[in-house]
């Protein structure tokens, strides 16, 4: 057996699953390892950013042993393996790009998008619920999916002419959660807020910025940046409970033109 292959460790996952397997995993279902796929697909998207190969490499390792276990608990249920899954990968691979495994012609990465998307309502048809934005993952984070339905939908025309359009949006939005917000009415309040996110989703399209990544971007320079206020406030022999809004502010300004840190 090749050393380190997938054969390898989907023996390995047999094993594991058998009669004196690990207790453990042989208790799990694909309900219960929803939880690990979805840490260990944002464990990768962490590694990503940090910019580390090695880390990226083991962190890809983890996703794919997750895949790799929810195969061999369909294999069990004589539904599937991890061949079956991979052969159907590589059928729709192919289908998927006529303009290269066929004679379709697409010039242009948004002839591919265009042409991927009218295989896919194809592939689609007749199924329940096979509306044009059925296929979106109904539990992607807000923000990928807001920006998935509006990329979606743009590319059936359904779309402002210009970003001016947008910001003129983002203005309207706003001005209707200040009106809500001076009538107290919560819930009309929280309706404008989903408003404005969706809007400024479709500014963000429109500078091809996936928002998600920016916002998650920004958390982590968020956190680092208050670690490092947390590290002057020791170095001061001082807590948050003893020092005022105006000082943290202050250290906080301090702080913010420094380099950013890895884990």
């Amino acid at each position: 057996m090749k050393k380190n292959s997938l054969t390898e460790l989907t023996s390995i996952m047999e094993r594991l699953l058998g009669p004196d397997g690990c207790p453990w995993d042989r208790e799990q279902t694909i309900e219960s390892l929803v939880p690990y796929i979805i840490e260990e697909a944002y464990e990768v998207i962490s590694a990503i950013d940090e910019g580390s190969s090695e880390m990226l490499k083991e962190e890809l390792g983890d996703l794919l042993f997750q895949i790799i276990f929810i195969c061999q608990i369909n294999k069990e249920r004589s539904e599937f393996d991890i061949n079956d899954v991979i052969s159907a990968s590589v059928e729709k691979m192919v289908r998927r790009h006529p303009h290269v495994f066929g004679d379709t012609t697409a010039e242009t990465s948004e002839d591919v998008l265009l042409n991927w998307s009218r295989i896919k309502r194809m592939e689609k048809n007749g199924r329940e619920g096979s509306g044009y934005l059925s296929g979106i993952p109904e539990h992607l984070p807000a923000l990928l999916k807001a920006h998935k339905v509006s990329e979606k939908v743009s590319r059936v025309g359904f779309d402002w002419k210009n970003i001016d359009n947008v910001f003129q949006k983002v203005d309207e939005e706003i001005a209707e959660f200040k009106a809500a917000f001076h009538k107290k009415d919560l819930k009309e309040m929280e309706e404008e807020i989903g408003d404005i996110l969706f809007t400024l989703v479709n500014v963000s399209r429109f500078l091809d910025i996936n928002p998600e990544d920016a916002l998650r971007k920004t958390i982590g320079k968020f956190i680092t940046r208050f670690h490092l206020l947390e590290a002057e406030l020791k170095e001061m022999s001082k807590e948050f409970s003893t020092t005022s809004p105006e000082e943290m502010e202050e250290l906080w300004d301090r702080v913010k033109p420094k380099k950013r840190y890895r884990k």
